[in-house]
C-alpha cells in the first residue's frame, strides 16, 4: 500500500496554504510584540536539537534568548553568536544550568540535552518558578514522569513535551475524523520507527574533548571514563542504558505517542510484553530489532514495531501508525499525512497531507508562558507516552510478560520490574 498520492491537487494546496497562514500569523504578531514585552527564553542544551530550537525561536521572534547553556562550552559559544548574528545582541554563555536558575530575567527554559539530564532539569528549573519545553522522552525512566507531573502542579509551571505532531493541523483534523467514528470504534493501534541506523564501532576510553565538562555532562549517572561512543551524537549515549532510551524513546517516542493518540485509552497498559536483538552485529544495550505489544484494560492493544537495518518503512513511510477500527483504519504519518482506508475492500476514505507541527508546537508554548493556559503535550500527556517507551524497555530487559497496575503505577509482587522503575542518581544530583 503507497502513501495518499492520489489526494487532489486542491487538497495538497489548501493543506500547505493553511500551514504558510499559521507561521506567516506568528510571524506578523511577532512584530508587533516589543522586545520588553517577550518572554526570556533559556536554552539548555545547544547541539544539534537545541541549535535547531535555538533557530525555531528567533524565526519565531516571540521571545528574547537570555542564555544559552551547554557543557561544551564551543557549542555554547556557538550557539550565542548565533543568536548574536540575528539579534545583535549575543545571549549569555554558561556551561552549569544551575548558574541560571536564579536569573529573574528568564522566564522559562528550552531542554535539549541528553535524556537522562531532561527531568533533573525540568524539576529544578520549575521549582526555580521557570516554565519549561523538554525535548522527548521527558524522563529517562518511569518514576520521573510522575515527578514532573507533581513538580508541574506544585509550583504551578507551564510545561511542553517535544512531541511536536500533536500541533499539526493534520493531527487535529485526524482527531475529528476519529471521534466522528469514520473508521467505527478504534480497537487497536500501531506504531513503527524503521530507519537504517549504522553501528558505531568500537573506539577505546580517551580524555574529554577541550572545553567539555565532561563529569556534568555525566551528571546523575555513573562516572565512567570518557569515550567517545557514548558521547555528543545521540546514536551513540542515546543507545546505552545509563544515558538515553534506545531508538524506542528517541524517534520511536513520536510515533507511540501518536498510536497513543490514535487509540485514545484511559490509563496505562496492563500486560506489556517486549522482544528483540541487535540483529546488525551493533554492541548497544538496545535493540535494533525490537517489537513490543501493550494491552489496555477493555481489550485495546498497541503495538510497536522497530527495525533499524531497514531502508525500507510501512505502508511507504519510515516512521508512522495505523489505527485500526471497526469500519475500517488509519495510516498516519509524523511525515505529515494520513489516509483512510473503509470496508473489507480498503476503498480510500478521507485523506489530508500537511506540516509536522514544530514551529506551532514552540509557538504554543511560548503563547501558555504568556496566557498559564495548559500546552497541548502537557506533563500528564508526557508522562503517558514515555510510559510506554520505559514499560516497552523493562519487559525487554526481564525477558519476559509483565502486568502493570495503572492505579498503583507498580509491577504487583514482581519486584525485579519495579526496581527499573527507577534509577541511583549519583550525588549530588539526586532527583
Amino acid at each position: 500500500m503507497k502513501p495518499p498520492d492520489s489526494l487532489s491537487r486542491r487538497e495538497i494546496v489548501a493543506a500547505s496554504a493553511g500551514a504558510a497562514m499559521a507561521l506567516s500569523g506568528l510571524s506578523a504578531r511577532a512584530q508587533n510584540i516589543a522586545p520588553s514585552d517577550r518572554i526570556g527564553l533559556a536554552f539548555v542544551g545547544v547541539g544539534g536539537r537545541g541549535t535547531s530550537a535555538v533557530n525555531q525561536a528567533l524565526d519565531l521572534g516571540t521571545a528574547n534568548i537570555i542564555a544559552v547553556c551547554d557543557v561544551d562550552s564551543n557549542a555554547a559559544e556557538r550557539a550565542s553568536q548565533l543568536v548574536y548574528k540575528k539579534t545583535s545582541k549575543a545571549p549569555r554563555t554558561a556551561s552549569d544550568f544551575r548558574k541560571l536558575l536564579d536569573d529573574k530575567s528568564i522566564d522559562a527554559v528550552m531542554i535539549a540535552t541528553p535524556h537522562h539530564w531532561h527531568s533533573p532539569i525540568a524539576a529544578a528549573a520549575m521549582k526555580a518558578g521557570k516554565d519549561v519545553y523538554v525535548e522527548k522522552p521527558a524522563s529517562h525512566v518511569f518514576r520521573e514522569g510522575r515527578i514532573l507531573i507533581e513538580t508541574s502542579a506544585r509550583y504551578n509551571r507551564i510545561f511542553q513535551h517535544g512531541t511536536q505532531m500533536r500541533s499539526s493541523e493534520v493531527t487535529a483534523k485526524a482527531r475529528e475524523l476519529l471521534d466522528g467514528g469514520v473508521i467505527g470504534a478504534v480497537k487497536m493501534s500501531k506504531a513503527w520507527n524503521q530507519q537504517k541506523m549504522t553501528p558505531p564501532a568500537p573506539v577505546a576510553d580517551s580524555a574529554p574533548p577541550p572545553g567539555v565538562d565532561y563529569d556534568l555532562w555525566l551528571g546523575p549517572a555513573p562516572a565512567r571514563p570518557f569515550n567517545p561512543r557514548r558521547f555528543n551524537n545521540s546514536r551513540n549515549w542515546g543507545n546505552t542504558f545509563e544515558y538515553g532510551n534506545g531508538s524506542i524513546g528517541n524517534d520511536g517516542v513520536h510515533d507511540l505517542d501518536m498510536a497513543h493518540f490514535g487509540l485514545a485509552p484511559q490509563s496505562h497498559p496492563v500486560r506489556i510484553v517486549a522482544g528483540g536483538r541487535n540483529v546488525d552485529g551493533g554492541l548497544d544495550d538496545y535493540p535494533d530489532n525490537m517489537s513490543v505489544t501493550y494491552e489496555f484494560a477493555g481489550g485495546k492493544v498497541l503495538l510497536y514495531e522497530e527495525r533499524s537495518w531497514t531502508q525500507y518503512g510501512q505502508y511507504g513511510v519510515d516512521s508512522g501508525n495505523a489505527f485500526y477500527g471497526t469500519d475500517g483504519f488509519m495510516v498516519f504519518s509524523r511525515r505529515g499525512w494520513f489516509q483512510v482506508y473503509l470496508g473489507p475492500k480498503e476503498e480510500k476514505g478521507p485523506s489530508m497531507k500537511g506540516g509536522g507541527g514544530h514551529p506551532k508546537h514552540f509557538a504554543d508554548f511560548i503563547d501558555s508562558v504568556k496566557t498559564r493556559k495548559p500546552t497541548i503535550a502537557p506533563a500528564e500527556v508526557a508522562h503517558k507516552t514515555c510510559a510506554l517507551v520505559h514499560l516497552g524497555a523493562i519487559a525487554y530487559r526481564v525477558g519476559r510478560v509483565l502486568h502493570f497496575d495503572p492505579a498503583t503505577e507498580t509491577f504487583p509482587k514482581d519486584p525485579e520490574a519495579n526496581r527499573l522503575l527507577t534509577k541511583q542518581y549519583r550525588p549530588p544530583f539526586a532527583l
